[in-house]
Order: structure tokens, then C-alpha cells, then sequence
């Protein structure tokens, strides 16, 4: 899977991502850090809420973190390095899927909290593009709502200017 996840597009060879392995018992380290930081964010929390960060890493067998760590470059913008990051989350997510794994590409609070971003193992200046759950699941996936194609899809028509 994480030799599908490196095939992006990649501009300059910088590499600007790499992968994070939660599983087995940091897993469940990690749901109670969240909840100690969710606390000292809000305040105490009402229990329903503790137990949901508690299991926002434990809800599949193993969780892989996706980081945007850019590169300095004088050219190569560090946005097209983080555009390159997300590439991998999805290749990442679609290898999983194509060999018969359920994945979840999720964010959530904590990777936009500096304190959660470090003790999840990222670096200052490190960014978060993706945690992909990967497990099974045996109900069925539910569809949300799609733009139509109309929405989204254009097609150029100009300026045009005489040569």
C-alpha cells in the first residue's frame, strides 16, 4: 500500500510527505491524550464525548498518517508540495480498497492543535493531510450527496486575443 502511496506526482523529487504507523496499544495511548487535550481545551466533558475521542484511533486495527512536510525550494511553492501530500493520502486510500480493506480519510480537531500534532508524532512546520483508517466494515458505505457534473465542469472559452 505505501508503495502505491509514493507513485504522486512530485515535483522536483522533493519527497515533501511521509507516513505515520499508529497500531496496537499507542492507539488507545493516543484516544486518551485526546481526550486529556480536549479537556484542557473545553473543560471537562460530558462522558459520550470523552469516550468518542477516546476511540478516534482505536475504530480500526491500524491508522496511517498521512504528513505534509514540505521542503524549502525556491520554486516549487509549498502548496504543490502539500497538493502532493494529499495525492498520497488517496493513493494510499484507494491501494487499501483495492485489496479489500475499508479506509476512512479523516482530519478532525486535533490536527489543526499544535499540542495534538506533536504528540501524534509531527514535526513544527508539519502539517496533517490525512489519517486513513483501514480496516474492514460489514454495513454497507453510505453515499452522500454529489454535485452534478454541470456544477463543476467548464470549458474554456477565452480570452482570446489577435495574434
Amino acid at each position: 500500500m505505501i508503495k502505491a502511496a509514493i507513485r504522486v506526482p512530485d515535483h522536483g523529487r522533493l519527497t515533501p510527505w511521509r507516513f505515520i504507523l499508529y497500531r496496537g496499544d499507542s492507539r488507545h495511548r493516543i484516544g486518551k491524550m485526546l481526550a486529556d487535550l480536549a479537556e484542557k481545551r473545553e473543560g471537562p466533558l460530558p462522558d459520550q464525548r470523552r469516550e468518542k475521542e477516546l476511540q478516534r484511533f482505536s475504530r480500526a486495527p491500524i491508522v496511517i498518517g498521512v504528513v505534509s512536510s514540505p521542503k524549502p525550494h525556491d520554486t516549487i511553492p509549498e502548496w504543490e508540495q502539500f497538493l502532493s501530500a494529499g495525492a498520497a493520502a488517496m493513493n494510499l486510500v484507494s491501494a487499501a480498497n483495492a485489496m479489500g480493506f475499508a479506509t476512512n480519510w479523516i482530519t478532525n480537531w486535533y490536527s489543526s492543535d499544535p499540542d495534538g500534532r506533536r504528540f501524534l508524532g509531527l514535526a513544527s512546520g508539519e502539517r496533517v493531510a490525512g489519517f486513513i483508517h483501514i480496516g474492514s466494515f460489514n454495513g454497507e458505505v453510505p453515499e452522500r450527496p454529489r454535485p452534478e457534473t454541470a456544477q463543476v465542469l467548464s470549458e474554456y472559452t477565452g480570452p482570446w486575443e489577435d495574434v
